[in-house]
């Protein structure tokens, strides 16, 4: 059960607001199938999609996350212990079925999006009442890239999302590794300078909390825990470019260091640019990073 408490305050002090469960996992389903991009950084697809005749199934909901990732979202109106295993077996149809998921983005959202799926990220987001220890346990021995978000009803218009267990696929990489496979891209591109650079930014976006997740694109690199909430672009030869989840107009902007890119094309997600060149910008640039993570 989740710890968080909401109250409503008035001036002659406050009153908790009781969280309570849906009456139906329908109403949990359509409620956030409504709004998918907004709440879970996902772009809503199709609902109740049949597997067909041999597997007997029907996804609750597909979708494509930020960075072009074919996502399964699976609804539990309360606690399900088959939750996870169900949306795996789903994951599995999937991962057979590329071209028919295909089709549909590309019906959906046109041939480049569809030309563009990442297939080598793709995610299962269980959406439940309450998870358990073991099923928590569970999603870390899966190589798989499974988030597992609880959901709590306040009054009568409000919805509480919190993610209490977020895993990336594939094996654990050591950090040493992943500190050396960035030094060297970096190096290979802007030389020394970029290798610092590189190097901190990756430690500081890793370690900002549990569950935090690294997707590799050709364009960029994305940092997620639910949804983005920093991409890094390759280095260029003077500064890297880094996009936050912070909305430029609550930032006082630095010529040279921030820019709002609203409604500017670039590569990776959020609106707020932050260049940097040196590991003193790096330093100044943490608290934007926090900001954006604690958004995502």
């Amino acid at each position: 059960m989740s710890s968080l408490k909401l109250f409503h305050t008035t001036n002659g002090g406050v009153t908790e607001v009781a969280p309570c469960l849906a009456e139906a996992e329908a109403d949990v389903q359509a409620l956030i199938e409504a709004h998918m991009e907004t709440m879970l950084g996902v772009r809503f697809l199709v609902s109740e999609y049949s597997t067909g005749p041999a597997h007997g199934g029907r996804i609750d909901s597909l979708g494509l996350d930020e960075n072009g990732a074919p996502v399964i979202v699976e609804y539990k109106r309360g606690t399900d212990a088959g939750v996870i295993n169900q949306g795996l077996f789903y994951l599995s149809w999937l991962m057979d079925h590329r071209a028919e998921f295909g089709h549909l983005v590309r019906d959906r959202f046109g041939a480049t999006a569809a030309a563009q799926v990442l297939w080598s990220a793709p995610r299962l987001i269980c959406v439940a009442g309450d998870f358990t220890r073991y099923d928590v346990h569970a999603v870390r021995e899966h190589r798989r890239s499974i988030d597992l978000v609880r959901y709590r009803l306040f009054g009568s218009d409000l919805l509480g999302l919190e993610t209490v267990a977020s895993v990336s696929g594939g094996m654990p990489v050591a950090r040493r590794a992943r500190r050396q496979a960035v030094a060297r891209a970096a190096a290979d591109i802007s030389g020394a300078s970029m290798v610092e650079l590189a190097n901190a930014v990756d430690e500081v976006l890793l370690g900002l909390g549990d569950g935090v997740n690294r997707v590799e694109r050709k364009q960029y690199r994305a940092y997620q825990r639910l949804r983005n909430f920093a991409c890094v672009c390759p280095p260029q030869r003077s500064k890297l470019l880094v996009y936050l989840k912070v909305d430029p107009k609550r930032v006082a902007l630095v010529p040279g260091f921030t820019r709002d890119v609203s409604g500017l094309g670039h590569h990776g997600t959020g609106d707020l640019e932050v260049q940097l060149r040196t590991p003193r910008d790096v330093e100044r640039a943490q608290d934007l990073f926090r900001a954006s993570y604690a958004a995502a």
